[in-house]
């Protein structure tokens, strides 16, 4: 009767929970509750129960009821306004943190959300943070509808008052200290109960209760075998379902021949088992892993360029005076100016000026949009065109433009790396580990199984190649962080590599070899009036290119409103002042023909109103000093200048890069870019350093674009890394360092063949007890970790980082 009542029970055909009630069947399924058969009859509908092939019930259980109307707080604009971080005609982007994600079909499903809902354009997931970006069209679907949906099929996001006031903060995941302290305790019991076989003393008392304490040994390994080891198990059936070999694969493998093993001998009562090592084994895997997990998060923290991102607001004070201050100490009712090209730092209110937003960095949409005043400007859009003043609404996210700054959009075609080696070498790594432990198995069986099973399970333990997959980032994590101290800012840790390969190296002349605020400006023209040199002041108060502040500081006057202002790239600027229009740059955009020997013996800014010359502005250039020196440190390298003015200065940049360099000037934005194509197509790795400005497109076509500044305020996807300009010197310098970290990363691949090849010949004899390897195996990882921290630290004091 019993039996009958067993095989009567079914399982929830989306969930997997038993059915405790009678199941509710439907389409030849049965499910535990409405909500389950809810959920995959929605599935069902929008043809994605795909989502049922990728995991075996994957769903989350249904059984609690939904009241969507919980969620009405949501229709409120204030509240919306605070999850929203951006919004426009069209679309709306927010984040949400979504704890129930498990599993591969929890992605699958939450990335085809489109197919639930039409007005969601797009979903992403970060699996590891548990977080999904959503995209959705507003005028199809509203946030609350949005939020009912997630609810609906089992993934309601979290949303707490950290969310709706603009505060919000990361759950640490404490699940790995769970599995410790589980496996802690279990190891520790299962050692007692183990202690009669460990002593001759206590023959009397194994004979007497030696079936039991096996009973009860074995009876405390399996919470150890079905949570805290899950991680190791589910990792390694993951790597199979994709063809792959992972680390955890041999650790799976000796973990499952210990416990079964044990099992055999403890039922047919031929053995105790293996138990306390198979306890031990996990306990002191998962304290590697503990400690490898703080200590990557730790590095993390510490390599979070976000806390010291370099990038600079102008901040208007109440007397009118402008300051250059960090974005991260911006406050909420700070006014700011935003000028032409530059970021918007954070949301806030317009204020005055015209606000032509280019969003392109968030919402992949180039067309700029108008703003006007007192409408909200989201955090990431460019403004184009006249200086505009905001009032700032909400915090700054720096975590916010790092996303940005490393948006896919931007991001270039990596190269083999050293990285790619790592996986490789581990990958082989692990077969050659089976093949070994295999051996070792057939080896020893015929004369001593205690011995044979021993030697399995210590090879797959011991035999770990972690180091190959720490190595990598912790070097080069720490070589960010170093690089960061000394103001040369990467977007992230595969730059380095890069950096180590670079052949050429191709400069901008004017702001990045020249010194823009050290240029003495002369005037040569009509005398102008006040008015004139007002209005002049005003146009070019709204551009960032270095030559039209350097003007900009040598007139004294205050300034007006401007109205049509435009900026070309490489050519110059116009802008209309009371009814006047100015034309400010080269001789060919104002449609003027250089006048005199002395135009084009410098470089020449000149300046029409209403179609008339007034003159024009000659700089003598003062290059960087120390320029010669940092010049020779890079002879080792193709050196090339790109300018976009005349070739007035070519002997003097002979001079400074040798003959040997090449020289190439009346460069528009776009001849750059083709010049960098160019080098690339004959195999050379390209470091292109400009002012972010006109070489926007070099610096994206460059192997890494570095983009050199003074002010720090060109925030600019195009670069892979920011340069403070009083870190100019070290440009040389920073490129040998990336050169030596390789060989580190190197050196750290042969501790770790060294420590295996020892390992695995005493593994193979049988000399290691699996609880031994198990130890071993994170003082490894710790080896390799305190080997890669100090190896840099140490490269970065002789270097003098």
């Amino acid at each position: 009767m019993e039996a009958a009542l067993q095989t009567n029970v079914q399982t929830c055909y989306h969930c997997g929970d038993t059915c405790e009630k009678e199941p509710i069947l439907a389409h030849d399924k049965a499910f535990c509750c409405d909500g389950c058969k809810t959920v995959y009859e929605l599935l069902d509908e929008n043809n994605l129960c795909t989502y049922y092939n990728l995991e075996q019930n994957p769903g989350i259980s249904g059984k609690e009821a939904l009241n969507e109307s919980r969620f009405a707080y949501l229709d409120d604009a204030g509240v919306e306004a605070q999850l929203v971080s951006f919004r426009n005609d069209a679309i709306c982007k927010l984040t949400f943190y979504v704890p129930q994600m498990h599993c591969s079909s929890c992605i699958w499903l939450l990335e085809n959300l489109f197919k639930l809902n039409p007005g969601i354009s797009e979903s992403t997931v970060n699996f590891l943070r548990k977080e999904i970006s959503l995209t959705y069209l507003h005028g199809q679907t509203s946030l609350r509808e949005v939020v009912a949906l997630l609810a609906r099929i089992g993934y309601e996001p979290e949303i707490t008052l950290a969310d709706t006031d603009g505060k919000k903060t990361t759950k640490p995941n404490r699940e790995i200290i769970y599995k410790l302290g589980i496996a802690a305790f279990c190891f520790g019991n299962v050692m007692l109960l183990a202690f009669p076989d460990y002593f001759s003393v206590a023959n009397s008392l194994q004979r007497t209760f030696g079936s039991f304490f096996g009973y009860l040994s074995l009876i405390l390994s399996l919470p150890v075998l079905i949570y805290s080891a899950r991680g190791f198990f589910i990792t390694a059936y993951e790597g199979i379902k994709q063809r792959m070999v992972n680390i955890d694969l041999p650790i799976a493998m000796g973990l499952q021949a210990l416990f079964f093993v044990s099992l055999y001998q403890i039922v047919t009562e031929t053995g105790p088992g293996y138990l306390d090592s198979f306890t031990g084994l996990v306990f002191f895997m998962l304290i590697g892993k503990y400690f490898q997990q703080r200590t990557y998060d730790t590095l993390s923290f510490d390599r979070d360029y976000t806390s010291y991102f370099p990038v600079s607001v102008t901040l208007l004070k109440e007397n009118g005076e402008e300051e250059a201050v960090a974005v991260r100490n911006l406050e909420v009712g700070n006014r700011i100016r935003i000028r032409n090209q530059e970021l918007i730092p954070a949301d806030a209110i317009l204020l005055r000026g015209t606000a032509m937003i280019d969003y392109s960095f968030v919402s992949g949409e180039s067309e700029p949009v108008e703003k006007v005043t007192g409408e909200v400007i989201y955090a990431g859009g460019r403004q184009v065109g006249e200086s505009i003043e905001l009032e700032v609404v909400k915090a700054v996210s720096q975590g916010y433009l790092t996303q940005l700054w490393n948006n896919t959009i931007f991001s270039k075609n990596e190269s083999q790396s050293v990285g790619t080696y790592a996986n490789i070498a581990g990958k082989w790594f692990i077969i050659v580990t089976l093949i070994v432990a295999a051996g070792s198995l057939i080896y020893w069986v015929p004369r001593d199984t205690d011995m044979a099973v021993k030697a399995f399970v210590s090879v797959l333990i011991i035999a770990c190649p972690c180091a190959l997959s720490l190595a990598t980032p912790f070097v080069h994590g720490h070589t960010v962080r170093v690089f960061g101290r000394n103001k040369f800012y990467l977007k992230n840790t595969s730059v380095v590599e890069t950096l180590a390969k670079i052949d050429t190296v191709v400069f901008d002349k004017t702001g990045t070899l020249t010194e823009p605020s050290a240029a003495e400006v002369s005037y040569v023209g009509k005398t102008l009036t006040p008015e004139q040199e007002q209005s002049i002041k005003s146009v070019l108060s709204h551009s960032t290119h270095p030559l039209s502040q350097r003007i900009f500081q040598s007139i004294n006057s205050d300034i007006k409103s401007v109205e049509n202002f435009k900026e070309f790239a490489g050519k110059g600027i116009t802008g209309e002042v009371d009814n006047h229009v100015l034309l400010i740059g080269s001789a060919s955009f104002t449609g003027i023909k250089p006048v005199g020997d002395k135009a084009l013996l410098n470089t020449t800014v000149y300046v029409t109103m209403d179609g008339v010359l007034l003159g024009y502005y000659t700089f003598f250039n003062v290059y960087r000093s120390g320029l010669k020196q940092i010049l020779c440190e890079l002879d080792d390298r193709k050196l090339a200048v790109l300018s976009g003015d005349n070739s007035h200065e070519e002997a003097r940049l002979v001079e400074l890069l040798g003959e040997h360099a090449a020289l190439n000037f009346n460069q528009s934005p776009v001849q750059k870019l083709e010049y960098v194509e160019q080098l690339k197509n004959q195999h050379h790795q390209v470091m292109m350093v400009g002012d972010g400005l006109n070489d926007a497109g070099a610096l994206r076509q460059s192997d890494v674009g570095v983009a050199l500044t003074n002010s720090i305020t060109n925030f600019s996807p195009s670069c892979d890394a920011i340069l403070d300009a009083t870190s100019f010197d070290k440009l040389g310098l920073f490129l040998r360092f990336s050169k030596t970290t390789m060989r580190i990363i190197l050196a750290t691949f042969a501790v770790s063949l060294v420590y295996n090849v020892v390992g695995l010949t005493l593994a193979v004899q049988g000399l290691f007890s699996p609880i031994v390897s198990a130890i071993l195996m994170p003082i490894s990882s710790l080896s390799v970790i305190i080997f890669a921290t100090l190896s840099v630290k140490i490269a970065a004091k002789r270097a003098g980082l």
